[in-house]
């Protein structure tokens, strides 16, 4: 293990960054409220991506200037510009932040000064995808907690170096504890979003492939000073366990999946901690695994000391068509009528946002079980019925008809009017078939993980949609080389190759892609991402807007297309949202009471990020992590503060 440029930071560099700490302890912004507004990934234990800051405000952002550039230089030149995904943290004056390449970063907040690195991974390029790292301390103990590959590692905070008394030698091997870690060690498992701190805990869920044969993503909590496994819950129920009958009888020894790999939340107050689970593998076929499959796609509350069951909803029944909970649970409080409710709020990739109780998981607002189309696959169950909460109404497009197929051309047109006629298409929930089927929202959502804001002193809830429809091409798999590619296909989002494959299973041989006419553009009308803004406490919306534009496409006259985009939103006290992550490489300043564009500018590359915001010297900075380029394909962590006269 290597720091990436200082190896050892001498007695200057550490003299500079007691200096440093000092001034900021005796700034007023320091050891202070504002000084850790930003501390957790997602900006607090709930992921409510909300902060108290002021200084920023619709009449003065306007004024907002790139304060600093930090460029990473831990991707080697000529290789594939990266995709950042990382929602930086800031603690006491210093961002911490990974890159694509899972290298570690501390900043300096003012200057945006390296004050130390960590390559996890000796120069080598990295594949695994990273959204930032955990923070934790107990005393004069400070450290970060981050992974890379399969290892949850903990680094001194103060200089970057391996905690050795942590697991081994500073790492902790997450395949260890799994289902099939004394049998067989050659599966994938990797740490997607950072793990959640209760007391001296580190809670993480895990990314796993969505193929036949993976491991199911266990939950599972480890202490912060040695890296001793604590507790672990099965997210594929033993026999005993309840849930278990909610599967056949076996499939805790064979299906995979069911992670939680879009983040979590943690009550303190409460001991609880709250988890977006995802589906069981294989995705989009379930025939060697019916039932309603607890406690895939459920929003999940355990003890969090424990790790005891405490409540569960289930979003999806059986799922066959990759519809994850894509972000954390984000855990709010509605102010109705006087009263305060403390919930939780978790949107999907559907367009749904279901609303709970906090405590005991009873619905805000009514759901209903309402019929769904029935598969037609060989083998498969297909669950009779699905959740519809009646109240906030989709913030993503469900229904699409032949009107709302694009027409760049008459050829294009013709044949997107072909192809959408000749697969199965009812509507949400249309499953999987042979003759292939329309999924819209697809696999990517509807909501995303950049997940929403939630402003606390007007109820409001943010949400980025992206609406895009995929294709579902259903094929059984064999030991052809064709197939086996198709199932590749199926899965190319993971660094893992599948060998999970057996004859005759299903495989999906054109997921995870948006559906496009020949000549490469959408296959629906705009809008193709929006943000939208819901009362919590009436679940009716506030507003709704195009998010991004694509002027090559948008018609004379007509609004802004809109965008995909995955990066969430995030509001401030002082009345603003900040928002990046559409292709036209923005980075955007909304009012959060009317949804007014107030601000933007143009970044050297797509800020595939959600961004962040703290004070440092007096000012209030938002920064965020930025994408590679050619001349610099590791990206950059860019700051924007208001200019003072």
């Amino acid at each position: 293990m290597t720091n990436l440029q200082n190896k050892r930071p001498d007695k200057v560099a550490i003299s500079l960054f007691l200096l440093t700490t000092l001034f900021f302890c005796n700034n007023n912004y320091a050891q202070s409220t504002a000084d850790r507004t930003w501390s957790v990934y997602k900006a607090d234990e709930g992921s409510t991506n909300y902060s108290p800051l002021t200084q920023i405000t619709p009449a003065n952002v306007n004024q907002l200037q790139l304060g600093w550039t930090f460029a990473l230089q831990d991707k080697k030149p000529g290789t594939q510009p990266a995709k950042s995904e990382c929602n930086p943290i800031i603690v006491d004056g210093v961002p911490y932040a990974t890159s694509a390449n899972q290298g570690a970063y501390a900043i300096n907040a003012a200057t945006g000064k390296q004050i130390w690195s960590f390559d996890p991974l000796n120069g080598k390029d990295g594949t695994e995808v990273n959204r930032g790292l955990t923070y934790w301390e107990n005393g004069k103990d400070k450290r970060i907690l981050m992974s890379a590959d399969n290892y949850l590692i903990a680094l001194d905070a103060i200089s970057g170096k391996l905690v050795s008394g942590f697991g081994n030698g500073g790492k902790v091997d997450l395949k260890v504890g799994l289902r099939d870690d004394k049998k067989n060690k050659e599966f994938y498992v990797s740490l997607t979003s950072p793990g959640a701190i209760y007391k001296n805990l580190i809670i993480i869920g895990c990314r796993v492939p969505d193929t036949y044969g993976s491991q199911p993503g266990f939950i599972r909590a480890y202490d912060c000073r040695t890296g001793r496994l604590v507790w672990t819950f099965h997210t594929v129920p033993y026999p005993g366990e309840p849930g278990y009958e909610t599967w056949s009888p076996d499939a805790y020894k064979k299906v995979g999946g069911v992670n939680d790999w879009a983040g979590l939340s943690v009550d303190s107050k409460r001991g609880m901690v709250f988890l977006a689970l995802g589906s069981p593998s294989y995705d989009f076929y379930g025939g060697d695994r019916k039932g309603d499959n607890l406690y895939g796609n459920c929003v999940l509350a355990l003890n969090a000391a424990t790790g005891k069951h405490i409540w569960h909803f289930q979003t999806v029944h059986h799922d066959m068509w990759d519809y994850d909970l894509p972000a954390p649970p984000a855990l709010i409080t509605i102010t109705k009528d006087g009263k305060q409710t403390d919930a939780v709020a978790q949107i999907t990739k559907q367009g749904f946002v279901f609303v709970f109780n906090r405590e005991t998981g009873a619905p805000l607002f009514p759901i209903e079980e309402r019929k769904v189309p029935q598969s037609h696959m060989p083998g498969e169950v297909s669950s009779p019925t699905q959740p519809f909460p009646i109240k906030p109404k989709p913030f993503a497009r469900q229904l699409i008809t032949e009107a709302d197929l694009s027409n760049y051309s008459p050829a294009d047109h013709d044949s997107l009017v072909k192809k959408f006629r000749s697969m199965r298409y009812e509507g949400l929930f249309s499953p999987p078939d042979l003759k292939g089927t329309v999924e819209i929202p697809g696999t990517r959502g509807g909501g995303e993980w950049g997940g929403a804001a939630f402003d606390p002193a007007t109820n409001f809830f943010y949400i980025k949609s992206s609406d895009a429809p995929d294709l579902i091409t259903i094929k059984r798999g064999s030991k052809n080389a064709s197939e086996e590619e198709a199932q590749r296909n199926a899965a190319s989002q993971f660094a893992a190759d599948d060998k999970g494959a057996k004859p005759n299973e299903f495989v999906n041989s054109t997921g995870y892609k948006t559906w496009k006419d020949p000549s490469g553009n959408p296959a629906i009308t705009p809008p193709w991402g929006t943000l939208s803004a819901i009362n919590m406490a009436t679940g009716d919306y506030a507003w709704q807007l195009p998010l991004g534009n694509d002027s090559t496409r948008q018609a004379k006259g007509a609004p802004e297309t809109g965008q995909e985009g995955k990066a969430g939103p995030i509001v401030t006290a002082g009345g603003v949202i900040f928002i990046s992550g559409t292709d036209d490489k923005k980075l955007r300043a909304f009012d959060k009471s009317s949804g007014k564009l107030l601000w933007q500018t143009v970044l050297p590359a797509m800020a595939n990020a959600t961004a962040c915001t703290y004070m440092a010297n007096g000012k209030q900075y938002v920064a965020l992590s930025v994408g590679g380029t050619k001349e610099n394909p590791s990206g950059f962590i860019m700051a924007f503060a208001l200019t003072f006269k």
